[in-house]
């Protein structure tokens, strides 16, 4: 059985490697999908969608009207610094495909019920864009 949520934030971010205009500082409305696949517990659940939430909501209320940056990227690291401005420092270029393994990573390691099988994380950029990926537990 799988189940599934969806939640949204707003970040700030760059890919500095870009040779168009992602190398600037811009921001998007991220949306995750996260399903969680499952055997079903004696209550007929996966996993209550309040525990879902738990789980998550932590993990996107970090991300929330942040700037994600990677650690080597000391210029807009001291720019926010000056600025007092949240931000996320990561170890990772700030693509979709690489904010989706972070986020799923995260997530991993959050879940604690043996009946969970496997994660799948969707991340979208923008409406029409997206990156995933899956673990299985």
């Amino acid at each position: 059985m799988k189940i599934s949520k969806e939640f949204k934030w707003e970040m700030g971010h760059r890919l500095p490697f870009h040779s168009g205009k992602c190398k600037n500082i811009h921001g998007h409305t991220y949306k995750m999908r996260v399903e969680i696949e499952g055997d079903l517990d004696e209550n007929g659940m996966v996993i209550d969608y309040y525990d879902v939430s738990e789980i998550i909501s932590p993990i996107v209320d970090e991300l929330d009207h942040s700037f994600m940056v990677k650690e080597t990227d000391k210029v807009i690291i001291d720019f926010l610094d000056k600025l007092k401005s949240k931000k996320v420092v990561v170890s990772f270029e700030t693509t979709a495909e690489n904010i989706t393994l972070h986020l799923l990573n995260k997530i991993k390691e959050r879940i604690t019920s043996e009946r969970i099988k496997k994660i799948k994380v969707r991340v979208y950029e923008t409406e029409k864009t997206y990156a995933e990926d899956e673990i299985e537990l």
